[in-house]
């Protein structure tokens, strides 16, 4: 009965799962803009370190889903928005370490995205609130795969944890790393994660132009740069580029 609770409530959180990582980059924005700290520590070393310490597990996160999509067999749920779908079971790659390493992946990225804001407390209300959502839509999509797959999924869920990766067990992955799937998939929450760094540093700058220093424009440059990107990849999509995955 439990189990049944945690799987309903996990499909409530699957439906709108999209909309967490835009509240919690509101939120670290909103936390730099108010503080002006870059990090929880009284010396710039240690706030410097939490930056980079920040950014790193923002990356760890994205780079796991990136390798799971791009390893990925199509067809699963990666962009799916109303429901679980699965035309094959993931058994292989990032999968035969844990049986969730796209939400482990969003779980460090929404982590090291709410660290940005420098504030520790935020960053560990994100962790504890990302690992309790994060369980309960992986137990719903279970149910869904449970139900599909059958042994075969009973084979696979006996040896592989769920959210918590082990360290050996690495299958090599069935099919080759499709960079044009990984980019339909992961190109939003990279640059989401470009995003980020750029709105917290910008808000501590109290989102000023005028207080830009020559070096520091190179920076918005930069980032002007990759908005450019975006909307390239964008306008790929409008033209068919990605039809066959979408």
């Amino acid at each position: 009965m439990y189990q049944q609770e945690l799987a309903r409530s996990g499909k409530r959180l699957f439906f709108i799962r999209g909309t967490y990582i835009y509240i919690t980059i509101a939120i670290s924005v909103l936390i730099a803009w108010c503080s002006k700290d870059w990090g929880p520590f009284q010396s710039a070393a240690g706030d410097c370190a939490w930056f980079w310490v920040s950014l790193a597990v923002a990356s760890a996160g994205a780079i796991i889903r990136v390798f799971t999509s791009g390893w990925a067999a199509l067809g699963t749920s990666g962009r799916a928005k109303v429901a679980a779908e699965a035309s094959e079971l993931n058994t292989t790659g990032p999968y035969s370490l844990v049986r969730n390493p796209l939400y482990v992946g969003r779980i460090l990225n929404f982590t090291g995205l709410a660290m940005l804001s420098g504030s520790w407390a935020f960053g560990a209300i994100v962790f504890l609130l990302a690992i309790l959502i994060y369980e309960r839509i992986s137990i719903y999509e279970e149910e869904f795969l449970r139900e599909k797959f059958g042994a075969a999924h009973a084979e696979w869920a006996k040896d592989v944890p769920a959210l918590l990766p082990r360290l050996t067990g690495w299958v090599k992955p069935k099919y080759p790393f499709w960079w044009k799937r990984m980019i339909w998939r992961e190109q939003n929450k990279l640059f989401l994660l470009a995003t980020t760094v750029f709105l917290t540093w910008f808000a501590r700058l109290d989102f000023s132009f005028e207080a830009l220093t020559p070096a520091q424009w190179n920076w918005a440059y930069a980032f002007a740069a990759l908005v450019a990107v975006r909307f390239f990849i964008g306008g790929l999509k409008m033209i068919g580029f990605f039809k066959e995955l979408s």
